[in-house]
Protein backbone atom coordinates (compact mmCIF):
# COMPACT_ATOMS: atom_id res chain seq x y z
CA UNK A 1 0.00 0.00 0.00
CA UNK A 2 2.91 2.60 0.54
CA UNK A 3 4.54 1.52 -3.10
CA UNK A 4 0.52 2.69 -4.27
CA UNK A 5 0.27 5.76 -1.68
CA UNK A 6 4.29 7.03 -3.41
CA UNK A 7 3.18 6.24 -7.26
CA UNK A 8 -0.21 8.68 -6.62
CA UNK A 9 1.85 11.45 -4.53
CA UNK A 10 4.39 11.63 -7.22
CA UNK A 11 1.56 11.81 -9.90
CA UNK A 12 -0.24 14.54 -8.15
CA UNK A 13 3.20 16.12 -7.11
CA UNK A 14 5.70 15.51 -10.50
CA UNK A 15 2.85 14.54 -12.98
CA UNK A 16 -0.42 16.90 -12.74
CA UNK A 17 1.65 20.55 -12.25
CA UNK A 18 2.79 20.60 -15.36
CA UNK A 19 0.60 19.04 -17.22
CA UNK A 20 -2.06 21.76 -15.32
CA UNK A 21 0.33 24.47 -17.18
CA UNK A 22 -0.47 22.89 -20.45
CA UNK A 23 -3.96 22.95 -20.27
CA UNK A 24 -4.14 26.48 -19.13
CA UNK A 25 -1.79 27.91 -21.89
CA UNK A 26 -2.76 24.90 -24.71
CA UNK A 27 0.67 23.98 -25.43
CA UNK A 28 4.14 23.47 -23.56
CA UNK A 29 5.51 26.63 -21.42
CA UNK A 30 8.38 24.79 -20.04
CA UNK A 31 11.60 24.64 -21.21
CA UNK A 32 11.55 22.01 -24.00
CA UNK A 33 14.18 19.32 -22.36
CA UNK A 34 11.89 19.26 -19.56
CA UNK A 35 8.82 17.56 -21.87
CA UNK A 36 10.78 14.30 -22.42
CA UNK A 37 11.16 14.01 -18.82
CA UNK A 38 8.14 15.02 -17.58
CA UNK A 39 6.07 12.28 -20.02
CA UNK A 40 8.40 9.78 -18.50
CA UNK A 41 7.48 10.20 -15.45
CA UNK A 42 4.24 10.63 -16.52
CA UNK A 43 4.55 7.62 -18.31
CA UNK A 44 6.50 5.78 -14.96
CA UNK A 45 4.51 6.79 -12.06
CA UNK A 46 1.16 5.89 -13.75
CA UNK A 47 2.53 2.49 -15.09
CA UNK A 48 4.23 1.85 -11.29
CA UNK A 49 0.04 3.17 -10.13
CA UNK A 50 -1.66 -0.07 -12.25
CA UNK A 51 1.28 -2.88 -11.45
CA UNK A 52 0.81 -1.82 -7.80
CA UNK A 53 -3.10 -2.49 -7.54
CA UNK A 54 -2.22 -5.75 -9.68
CA UNK A 55 0.41 -6.92 -6.97
CA UNK A 56 -2.17 -5.82 -4.25
CA UNK A 57 -4.57 -8.00 -6.24
CA UNK A 58 -1.92 -10.92 -6.38
CA UNK A 59 -1.48 -10.71 -2.61
CA UNK A 60 -4.86 -10.81 -1.79
CA UNK A 61 -6.12 -13.36 -4.04
CA UNK A 62 -2.95 -15.37 -2.29
CA UNK A 63 -4.37 -14.52 1.27
CA UNK A 64 -8.15 -15.92 0.18
CA UNK A 65 -7.17 -19.04 -1.72
CA UNK A 66 -4.93 -20.54 0.80
CA UNK A 67 -4.72 -18.87 4.01
CA UNK A 68 -2.81 -21.11 5.97
CA UNK A 69 0.23 -21.26 3.58
CA UNK A 70 -0.14 -17.16 2.91
CA UNK A 71 2.95 -16.51 5.38
CA UNK A 72 4.85 -19.28 3.95
CA UNK A 73 4.51 -18.22 0.71
CA UNK A 74 4.76 -14.00 1.05
CA UNK A 75 7.12 -12.83 2.83
CA UNK A 76 8.92 -9.69 3.79
CA UNK A 77 11.78 -10.69 1.11
CA UNK A 78 9.14 -12.00 -1.47
CA UNK A 79 7.16 -8.60 -0.98
CA UNK A 80 10.01 -6.56 -1.35
CA UNK A 81 11.19 -8.08 -4.59
CA UNK A 82 7.57 -7.52 -6.16
CA UNK A 83 7.85 -3.70 -5.02
CA UNK A 84 11.20 -3.66 -6.26
CA UNK A 85 10.23 -5.43 -9.83
CA UNK A 86 7.86 -3.31 -10.34
CA UNK A 87 9.10 -0.23 -9.99
CA UNK A 88 12.12 -1.40 -12.13
CA UNK A 89 9.61 -2.47 -14.64
CA UNK A 90 7.73 1.08 -14.75
CA UNK A 91 11.01 2.53 -14.90
CA UNK A 92 12.13 0.58 -17.94
CA UNK A 93 8.73 0.88 -19.42
CA UNK A 94 9.61 4.86 -19.46
CA UNK A 95 12.86 5.49 -19.19
CA UNK A 96 14.17 3.53 -22.08
CA UNK A 97 12.70 5.24 -24.73
CA UNK A 98 13.99 8.48 -24.18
Amino acid sequence: LVSLFMSDLMVGLMVMPPAMLNQLYGRWVLWGDFCSLWASFDVMCCSASILNLCIISLDRYLLITSPLRYKLRMTSCRALALILATWTLAALASFLPI
